[in-house]
């Protein structure tokens, strides 16, 4: 009986053996077509807003859809790690930068979405993040797009802040 039980436990391990395998070798098929397709990096609202600030701020960099990561950085002596999933998968509509890439602000364009509960929480997090590192943040509703004059209002040239470095 116990020879029995172990060739039962022997095959039900190979099978499961062989469709683990297979399942983890049908996502890398040489031969499968992957279900991308190529979108607009920008929605229309950002796009409007980018050209009125490619105007309104010459000599500035501004960057769309950039992760908060790559410009925010831990200080020392926390935890990297633990502050960094804090922001993990967030993203600023626009950073305005000087020619040196510092950051001078973060654009957020809102749109109804930002009403919801969980789209709050988020922005708060994203304005308590930028606070911390003492960036400017300036927020628009996509229904009143500001104009030129407006942009040039709210961040006047020159755009130039004292910020963190990665030392401290």
């Amino acid at each position: 009986m116990g020879s029995i039980l172990l060739v039962v436990l022997m095959v039900v391990v190979f099978i499961a053996i062989l469709f683990l395998k297979s399942k983890s070798a049908g996502s890398s098929r040489p031969n499968e077509i992957w279900p991308f397709y190529a979108k607009k990096a920008l929605t229309q609202p950002e796009q409007i807003l980018y050209f009125r600030l490619i105007e309104a701020l010459p000599g500035h960099i501004i960057l769309a859809q950039v992760q908060l990561s790559r410009f925010l950085g831990v200080k020392k002596g926390n935890n990297y790690q633990s502050w960094t999933n804090r922001i993990n998968r967030m993203s600023a509509d626009f950073v305005v930068c000087n020619k040196d890439s510092s950051v001078v602000a973060v654009i957020e364009l809102d749109d109804s979405t930002h009403q919801r509960g969980d789209r709050q929480v988020a922005d708060e997090k994203k304005n308590k993040a930028l606070a911390a590192a003492k960036i400017k943040i300036i927020r628009w509703q996509t229904k009143s797009l500001p104009d030129v004059a407006t942009i040039k209002a709210e961040l006047p040239l020159p755009c130039v802040l004292g910020l963190q470095t990665d030392e401290t």
